[in-house]
């Protein structure tokens, strides 16, 4: 199982929401350039990054920031937040982010989605199924939606998505645990590879993720606050 750590950047610098309220953010870094490449040093297979600003805008506002990052890492970089059109996710795809990930977009519009497995591959798109109780919530967990994250997960299937990140938004940023069923149940019933996100804090949790069958983990709050060590966890090759 990969561990991915994460970099949420909002108005330029590493932030860290609570359960995704924009009122309860917590500045880490006002320069994720440099975080992006402490994470590569210490041997992170890739990194994730979330725009936050484009998350709950729609508008790519850290675009040129993402790109700095992406061009001076070696290993590759996944994008989500704000990626609502053929021209952003394209530019991304092209300035050599190795994934999209796709929220709003696949509710929303759907066809984009089928637009980017068609013209740069399946590989290149993650689908972020961001759950409040079950069910997705879109434009950066503002807006709650009645689609059921299985039935969604079906459907990106059907166009040809074979990716998809799961976020407990309840347990995003909050130290606890992530939402182990709801990862297990997506994983067995799914049909796709799947990325956990949201509590994750111990390395048990990691194992028991790597249990489950979950391609990847990914961190944020986490390792900043030292709850987990990136290269202890790497290093134990779950």
């Amino acid at each position: 199982m990969e561990v991915i750590p994460s970099i949420d950047i909002k108005s330029g610098q590493c932030v860290r929401l609570y359960q995704g309220d924009y009122s309860r953010e917590t500045i880490y870094s006002n320069d994720p350039v440099s975080i992006a490449t402490r994470y590569q040093e210490l041997g992170a297979p890739r990194l994730h990054i979330v725009d936050l600003d484009g998350a709950a805008s729609g508008e790519m506002y850290n675009l040129s920031l993402i790109h700095q990052i992406v061009a001076t890492l070696k290993i590759p970089v996944q994008v989500g937040g704000g990626i609502r059109s053929n021209e952003i996710a394209e530019k991304m795809l092209e300035m050599g982010v190795d994934r999209v990930v796709v929220g709003t977009a696949a509710i929303e519009n759907p066809s984009l989605v089928k637009d980017i497995c068609t013209d740069y591959g399946s590989a290149s798109v993650v689908i972020a199924l961001d759950a409040k109780n079950g069910e997705v919530a879109i434009k950066g967990w503002t807006e709650t939606t009645s689609v059921n994250i299985l039935d969604l997960a079906y459907s990106m299937k059907e166009i040809g998505v074979t990716r998809i990140l799961y976020t407990d938004i309840s347990r995003d940023g909050t130290l606890t645990e992530p939402n182990f069923l709801a990862n297990e149940r997506l994983v067995n019933e799914s049909g796709l590879s799947v990325l956990a996100s949201g509590g994750v804090t111990t390395l048990h949790h990691l194992s028991r993720l790597a249990d489950l069958g979950v391609e990847g983990a990914i961190l944020g709050k986490s390792l900043y606050t030292g709850d987990i060590d990136l290269k202890e966890a790497i290093s134990c090759n779950l």
